[in-house]
């Protein structure tokens, strides 16, 4: 039997499958992704072929081909990778400028990776109806970069409903993912756009205006909507501290940076790291501000990436 993997709690897989069963299936111990060391070998949004075991249950035992997915570096094993999820056509990154703040370098992290792994990616920043003048006018600066460089970007309220229904379009005959560090909103989005998904919420830690995990595996969720067209999912994550790079090569990076790779073809080598060469365009075009310093520090930081001894802590 074939079948999409719908959720994964980490022990067990559900398989919705071509004939509309939900089962649910394990992985047998020896079972590894060919070429990928992961923490996760089969995600969310993977065709799997499903086999009964003669002892009874169901096993998960071939992937299908893989059109793209998003990795990430697992924080606590530098040397492998967390699949967050597989085969999708665009991922939702929820962000938020207070309560908590998302830091432009792990925005950045999503996005080079997203444009690694081909996935479109709409910038989400929530919690509008918190934002006081100061903040209000970072969220404006921030939308400004990020459309500057060609990233869409909506600005929404989950609690109270302001912009989630402009969503509705792009979602609609898509799988999309729903990312973002813990706290900031995905699962009162979901609840806003899939009425009785009655995930739960949790308040934001006043101690260090930090979010609380509520998700804790990753799920599939059916959005509403008309039958006639392809069906839209949403598959919901748990929320993320840090992001971490995996298996990316230095020479490759700058592509990743869309508005550093159109710069780095009038570098004087074609080599060109932009750090210390003369004549680079992409260090001229900094001081002229043409880049901007947070998106060019996150270059820097993903250049060491290779440095196994800072995954030791969560940044």
């Amino acid at each position: 039997m074939h079948g999409l993997v719908v959720k994964n709690t980490g022990s067990w897989y559900t398989v919705r499958t071509d004939d509309g069963q939900l089962l649910d299936c394990k992985i047998k111990g020896n079972f590894r992704l060919r070429g990928i060391r992961s923490t996760n070998p089969v995600a969310v949004g993977d065709r799997v072929e499903i086999k009964a075991s003669p002892g009874g249950g169901m096993f998960i035992t071939e992937i299908e081909d893989r059109r793209n997915y998003i990795i990430r570096r697992s924080q606590n094993l530098s040397k492998q990778s967390h699949i967050l999820a597989a085969n999708v056509d665009q991922a939702l990154l929820v962000v938020t400028v207070s309560h908590p703040q998302t830091s432009t370098t792990f925005i950045d992290r999503f996005l080079a990776s997203a444009e690694a792994y081909r996935v479109p990616v709409v910038l989400v920043f929530n919690k509008t109806d918190l934002l006081d003048e100061d903040e209000r006018r970072l969220q404006q600066m921030m939308v400004r970069l990020y459309e500057t460089i060609g990233y869409e970007c909506r600005e929404i309220s989950a609690a109270d409903g302001t912009g989630v229904e402009e969503l509705r379009p792009m979602l609609s005959g898509k799988i999309t993912l729903l990312s973002g560090n813990s706290g900031v909103g995905k699962s009162t989005l979901i609840n806003r756009l899939v009425p009785g998904a009655d995930l739960r919420t949790a308040q934001i830690s006043d101690a260090h205006d930090t979010g609380m995990h509520t998700t804790t595996f990753s799920e599939m969720i059916s959005l509403p909507g008309p039958t006639d067209g392809a069906p839209s999912y949403l598959i919901d994550t748990p929320g993320i501290k840090g992001f971490g790079t995996f298996d990316m090569e230095p020479e490759e990076l700058t592509s990743y940076f869309k508005e550093i790779f159109h710069f780095s073809k009038d570098c004087r080598f074609s080599n060109c790291t932009h750090t210390h060469e003369p004549g680079c365009a992409v260090r001229r075009a900094l001081d002229d501000h043409y880049i901007a310093e947070s998106r060019y520090q996150s270059y820097l930081s993903m250049l060491q990436d290779k440095d196994e001894s800072k995954y030791r802590e969560a940044y």
